[in-house]
């Protein structure tokens, strides 16, 4: 049996992956906010808690670090083919500072997964009971990135880093072929610019009202504005006074999910800080004061962003069959 052996010379690199995206920032920007904030809105919508949803995917992302480094390679049918995961042995210390949750927090959301039978000893194994947490499998979440990496491919390919697009249904496949790896590296990506937006922001449920004020305006400054290739003309063209219509806070709780006087509680915070402006419909909409700051978050976001679209590119360009015309990519 011949066996494939990746060929160096067509692997593509991060840098090239970045520059596109950087040079598409208006169209890249928009898609990623627009894919987080969904993704929030589902975790929000199914667990009602940020913070014990970012402990259960860290505790899972660790188990997806184990199989890794032992070379254990897990598709999406047999990670799911159990409720049940086992993970590895954790301290409350160890999770406060992983994730930047107060200790003592960090301690009253383990004990009520324990409390939920999320997480349970049985004999010497500490197991995570799936069924008791998450609502349903992340099928919604491959579909989306899947959307997302075919549209930055077909942008790679237009600036010649890639010889084709890829499409969202081979991406999805290949995903789930490789789900332990692509979810670990997933996680990877996730929950390091969770942790940042929450130090931002002081906690995740304001952070998920502003990216909804965000991924509005975005919608509208397209709208009437041209295909900037610049982060800063396309902002500039965002907080123009009138440009964009604002959103208002029943809106953001529909969306979000989260309870209406909580949206309202966090708006007027972020208000008071000059990071949103009300008018006199109520509407809500961003100043740009707050744009400076959140600069090198985003630029971290996009690097992390360029890695794993590098990696998931990378996996399928170096596994192809070099007869395989219909799906060769270099």
């Amino acid at each position: 049996m011949k066996v494939k052996i990746p060929d160096i010379s067509k692997q593509i690199y991060k840098e090239d992956i970045l520059g596109v995206m950087e040079s598409r920032y208006s169209t890249v920007g928009s898609v990623w906010v627009s894919h987080q904030m969904s993704w929030l809105n589902g975790i929000y919508a199914s667990y009602k808690d940020h913070n014990k949803f970012l402990i259960v995917i860290l505790l899972i992302k660790k188990t997806l670090d184990f199989y890794s480094r032992n070379f254990t390679k897990l598709s999406y049918e047999e990670f799911y083919s159990s409720d049940t995961v086992e993970i590895e042995k954790f301290t409350v210390a160890e999770i406060s500072k992983l994730l930047n949750i107060p200790k003592e927090t960090t301690r009253r959301k383990l004990l009520e997964l324990e409390n939920e039978d999320v997480i349970k000893k049985i004999k010497k194994k500490l197991i995570l009971d799936r069924s008791k947490f998450f609502k349903s499998k992340p099928i919604k979440s491959i579909k989306r990135i899947s959307r997302f990496l075919s549209m930055l491919s077909e942008m790679c390919a237009e600036e010649k880093v890639l010889l084709d697009k890829i499409s969202s249904e081979e991406l999805e496949l290949v995903i789930k072929d490789n789900f332990s790896y692509i979810w670990k590296i997933y996680y990877e990506l996730q929950i390091p610019m969770m942790i940042n937006y929450k130090r931002i922001f002081n906690d995740l449920e304001t952070f998920h009202i502003f990216g909804i004020c965000v991924v509005n305006e975005h919608l509208h400054a397209r709208k009437i504005s041209e295909d900037y290739t610049n982060r800063d003309q396309f902002l500039k063209s965002m907080f123009t006074v009138n440009r964009v219509q604002g959103i208002n806070a029943m809106s953001i709780s529909d969306i979000t999910y989260i309870p209406r006087a909580t949206v309202i509680r966090k708006l007027k915070k972020l208000v008071n800080k000059k990071i949103l402006t009300i008018d006199i419909k109520k509407h809500y909409k961003l100043t740009g004061s707050f744009a400076k700051k959140l600069k090198p978050v985003q630029k971290d976001v996009f690097i992390k962003l360029a890695n794993f679209s590098t990696s998931v590119f990378n996996l399928i360009i170096l596994n192809k069959k070099s007869d395989d015309k219909s799906t060769n990519h270099f």
